[in-house]
């Protein structure tokens, strides 16, 4: 009998190839880290502020209203109220009628929504370029689908006049870029406003981009949860609404970045239906099916947006305008330290220049970890401040080209942004203590 269970234990590899090398990832190292460690969080990307009134109570509404089919499946690809208001407001965006049915398709959050573009678009031996430094998941997708990624870096550029640097200074070379096309290219992934770098690409840079993939025959994934959380007046283009673009791009949005509630997970894909059609076909065989109630609540918050839209009590209005001080606040509190941040056109977030620190973590030489991973491990151990690595969002082979920047998230409470200031004072204080 023993012998039988002996032999019964397995012995062939289990994993599947489409695994192999994905299998570490960085945000549940940091969550952990930030869990144990952390005093103050500015690491991973969520809000620690409640999402709007108007929300938590059409959320409450579904959860207890008269209508108990809330509690049950709604359409697989979007509940039906849902798909009509996104229909509405993204045609109004992009000046076009958007069928609800087939033009528009819920998803488990951004994440998932990205996860149907590379299953249904990617075959093996296709190309993806992805500019960096990007989000980290775009990798591993595009591997797990069967294609090779293909990277191209935004160069900073110094800014003049001993001016902060903006995230603005970062730029594609139109030449490099040009380069990364090929006869094997299927899709460029673009995330604008850009996480990490709060990167805000212009009507040109985009219409370049544009421009090579109508050239090439290349499909477009706009990665464009940021949409709302724009400031200085900078304008989110669209780069379906550039010419030759609407049938080559699937557009992706997030009700957790625009409602301040990334526990929902509620996402969408807006596109042509020649696109969504296969979307469609991997979400059916995936998770099949969103949150029904969360759904209700999200079509309920852009009903009352769609009415108020451009006007100042418009959340998409009030939201980035609050988050703008937050920006600046933080802006100011690490320059005053010695900590050089860059000042982002968007987004939740803030790279900073850790260079002036480096005398408080020493180098490790031929270390395989790029430093400013152990720059924010040591951080967080050490100073209970909780930040994610550049380094983070480049592939293996550029990782330590930046290795001298970390990534805050200012998208908190003036209490824990006063709390993490507080944390870079008296840090700055024992530096310059004899």
């Amino acid at each position: 009998f023993l012998s039988l269970s002996l032999q019964a234990k397995m012995s062939r590899p289990v994993q599947a190839q489409r695994l192999e090398g994905i299998d570490k990832n960085i945000w549940v190292e940091f969550v952990k880290l930030a869990a144990t460690y952390s005093t103050v969080n500015l690491g991973q990307g969520f809000p620690d502020f409640p999402p709007p009134d108007f929300l938590k109570e059409a959320f409450m509404r579904a959860l207890s209203g008269e209508n108990h089919m809330l509690h049950q499946y709604t359409r697989a690809f979007g509940h039906p109220p849902l798909v009509k208001i996104l229909a509405q407001f993204f045609g109004k965006l992009l000046g076009r009628d958007l069928d609800p049915t087939t033009n528009v398709m819920v998803t488990v959050g951004a994440y998932q929504a990205l996860f149907c573009c590379f299953q249904a678009f990617v075959d093996e031996g296709d190309e993806v370029i992805i500019i960096e430094p990007c989000f980290d998941c775009y990798e591993p997708m595009v591997k797990m689908a069967g294609g090779t990624p293909v990277f191209v870096p935004l160069r900073p550029k110094a800014p003049k006049d001993g001016k902060l640097m903006s995230s603005a200074d970062w730029q594609l070379d139109p030449a490099e870029l040009a380069s990364k096309f090929s006869k094997r290219t299927k899709a460029i992934v673009l995330n604008s406003p850009n996480n990490p770098l709060g990167k805000v690409f212009s009507r040109g840079e985009l219409e370049l981009m544009a421009d090579l993939c109508v050239k090439h025959d290349v499909l477009c994934i706009s990665d464009e949860v940021y949409e709302w959380l724009v400031y200085d007046g900078k304008e989110h283009v669209r780069i379906a609404s550039l010419q030759g673009m609407w049938d080559r791009t699937v557009i992706i949005g997030s009700a957790g970045k625009t409602f301040s509630a990334t526990g929902w997970k509620v996402g969408w894909t807006v596109g042509p239906d020649r696109l969504l059609q296969h979307l469609r076909t991997v979400h059916q065989n995936s998770v099949y099916h969103c949150a029904t109630v969360a759904q209700e609540a999200v079509a309920q918050g852009f009903q009352r947006e769609l009415e108020l839209y451009g006007k100042p009590e418009s959340y998409f209005v009030q939201l980035p305008k609050e988050l703008q001080q937050k920006r600046d606040w933080l802006v100011r509190s690490l320059d005053a330290v010695g900590m050089k941040p860059i000042v982002p056109e968007g987004t939740y977030f803030l790279v900073a220049d850790i260079s002036q620190f480096k005398s408080d973590v020493p180098d490790v030489p031929n270390s395989d970890e790029p430093y400013d991973s152990r720059f924010a491990k040591w951080m967080v151990k050490n100073k209970g401040l909780a930040a994610i690595p550049l380094s983070a969002f480049y592939c293996g082979s550029h990782k330590n080209n930046y290795d001298h920047f970390i990534r805050f998230c200012f998208a908190k409470e003036e209490a824990t942004l006063k709390a993490a200031n507080d944390i870079l004072q008296k840090w700055k204080r024992e530096k310059t203590s004899p």
